[in-house]
């Protein structure tokens, strides 16, 4: 199946088999996925938490209770929860970190690139710490970048999705202990098989027009 297809044939699954279980070499490919997807001069400002046990699908329902009980089912009934973190801020130590890795894995011909490198990553970030003063809004755009990918991901695999916004983050950040590791929830996304009983899977797909949302110049 092409691209095309897989987008036009995805869908937001709205009910879960909780019998069936996504295959773990499956899940191991969505996550090879999230850990090379694209960020922003490679800042990788994000963490991913991955509950495919019934005890840790809870931890994550946490999260779903209130006015977001209506997303506590596909939680619990899905194969696997990811959820997609940010940072809370980009530290000298995260960047440092990248910087190395980079250097490790020989992107660097010479101490003058190594350096241009840092600093223009460097010059991103406080470009949107102290002009933009959108930082948060800024790490978690990238984050949103891997949230794309798993998406597609899944797709390809023949595996549902559904990416869920509808979430109490202060409560799963303080269930996951997130806050005092330096990150913050701010997608869920579900992955399984869908249940018979999924409403949308038998509804047709809607967009606009591409000459609505594209401009060709």
């Amino acid at each position: 199946m092409n691209l095309s297809q897989l987008a036009a044939e995805r869908y937001t699954t709205k009910a879960y088999d909780p019998t069936r279980k996504v295959p773990q070499a499956a899940i191991d490919q969505l996550t090879h996925l999230l850990q090379h997807a694209p960020s922003s001069v490679n800042s990788q400002p994000w963490h991913f938490i991955i509950a495919g046990s019934e005890q840790g699908k809870a931890r994550i329902a946490a999260g779903a209770t209130g006015p977001y009980a209506y997303n506590e089912p596909k939680i619990r009934n899905a194969s696997h929860v990811v959820v997609l973190c940010s940072r809370t801020d980009m530290s000298d130590s995260h960047l440092e970190a990248v910087l190395a890795q980079e250097d490790a894995n020989g992107r660097f011909a010479s101490p003058e690139a190594r350096a241009t490198q840092d600093k223009t990553r460097r010059s991103y970030v406080d470009l949107h710490r102290y002009e933009r003063k959108d930082l948060q809004h800024w790490m978690e755009k990238q984050t949103y970048l891997a949230l794309g990918m798993l998406l597609l991901g899944a797709a390809s695999l023949g595996i549902d999705a559904t990416p869920m916004e509808g979430f109490d983050a202060r409560a799963l950040d303080a269930e996951l202990g997130l806050r005092e590791l330096g990150f913050t929830s701010v997608v869920l996304v579900s992955l399984g098989y869908r249940a018979d009983s999924d409403f949308n899977a038998g509804l047709p797909k809607s967009r606009l027009p591409a000459g609505h949302v594209i401009t060709l110049l």
